[in-house]
């Protein structure tokens, strides 16, 4: 009997690192990866080791930057490495984030073709896409050029000209590149409002019945998904010989009826400008982290079709997007968090309860 290759799983079981492995999406996936019996073992790595011991997984502090440990060593004998690290701030200095983001992610590229690892997992996004239809979906092969005056979405759309490049190179190691939507969960709360709101978004005000009105903008519609769902993909794209960009996103698709359904508020049909302005001078001035060419580029992504994910990784998400937001906006109001740097509860500026300072890792628009 014939079988599709996307349905067989690997004939024993392996080893994964997971780089960046204690943010939004990391501790997702290393969950996801040590419940998973085709996995012997995972080692994750970040900045700072966690109080959070996961079954089946070894924890490494290691810097990714230039000039940081050597990576090789680590990835030695993996049979996939999942590359999720990744900073958002400081949106004021984008040469710092590049820095990590780039020339930290091409590091981690290289450690993985001199290691000889045979599968590389990458955390791409929406972001990478170039602007697109809010009325249709569009499926993994859409342009993947960015929006070039946000630093978030370059960066993304610049790892994929360079993992273009690579496969030629190295055309035996099996390149997934995952570009998942919005990505949400309630452990992630305290972390998402300190990378994007800052101290201007009040957590516990935000529930239904407290918020009047949502603004209803121009191309305010995008979409969302539960990081254990985003994760799950993640750890299918790791066992199953599969290669390539899938898209990951739940449905329904946000938009200001939605979100007016979810706050029980109003709708405000507005133009986007007057929101532009008021998010860029709080920006210039500090208030917020979140930088105003981030808002431009969320007006500006495409919808994605996740047939590809479906049919090749057998996934679909679990949970919708209501319910993936909900859930953080919970998390919000109690300042939720975890026991690892990124996901320290509480807090409005680099530090949690447990006095952790922030170490950054993928959440945003893979918000992720």
């Amino acid at each position: 009997m014939t079988r599709h290759p996307a349905t067989e799983r690997a004939p024993r079981a392996v080893r994964v690192v997971v780089v960046g492995a204690t943010g939004n999406v990391g501790t997702s996936v290393v969950q996801a990866l040590a419940d998973d019996p085709a996995v012997a073992s995972v080692v994750g790595l970040a900045r700072r080791v966690p109080g959070w011991r996961p079954p089946k997984t070894e924890w490494q502090a290691v810097d990714i930057e230039p000039g940081g440990a050597d990576l090789v060593p680590l990835f030695a004998g993996a049979d996939a490495v999942v590359h999720l690290a990744w900073k958002f701030q400081p949106t004021h200095r984008p040469a710092e984030t590049w820095r990590t983001n780039v020339l930290g992610s091409i590091r981690v590229f290289d450690a993985v073709a001199a290691a000889r690892v045979p599968a590389l997992v990458h955390a791409s996004s929406v972001g990478a896409y170039s602007p697109g239809p809010k009325d249709r979906t569009v499926d993994e092969s859409w342009p993947t050029h960015g929006w070039p005056q946000a630093a978030y979405t370059r960066e993304k759309a610049y790892l994929e000209r360079v993992l273009d490049a690579y496969e030629q190179v190295h055309p035996g190691i099996r390149v997934v590149r995952m570009r998942p939507a919005f990505l949400f969960k309630r452990e992630s709360a305290s972390e998402q409002r300190r990378i994007f709101a800052g101290r201007l978004l009040p957590g516990r005000l935000v529930r239904p019945g407290l918020v009047p009105a949502v603004p209803d903008l121009p191309g305010l519609r995008f979409q969302a998904l539960h990081t254990d769902d985003a994760a799950a993909a993640y750890r299918a794209a790791v066992i199953r010989p599969v290669r390539g960009p899938f898209n990951l996103a739940a449905d329904p698709v946000m938009d200001a009826a939605v979100l007016a359904g979810i706050f029980d508020a109003r709708r405000l049909p507005m133009p986007a400008g007057p929101l532009r302005a008021a998010l860029a001078a709080a920006w210039r001035l500090r208030l917020v982290p979140a930088s105003p060419d981030l808002f431009d580029a969320v007006l500006r992504l495409p919808l994605m079709d996740c047939t590809r994910a479906r049919e090749e990784l057998g996934w679909e998400a679990r949970r919708t997007s209501v319910a993936a937001f909900e859930e953080f906006l919970s998390g919000l109001r109690a300042a939720e968090g975890m026991d690892t740097a990124p996901l320290a509860a509480g807090g409005t500026t680099g530090r949690g309860k447990r006095g952790a300072a922030l170490q950054t890792a993928p959440l945003g628009p893979s918000a992720h």
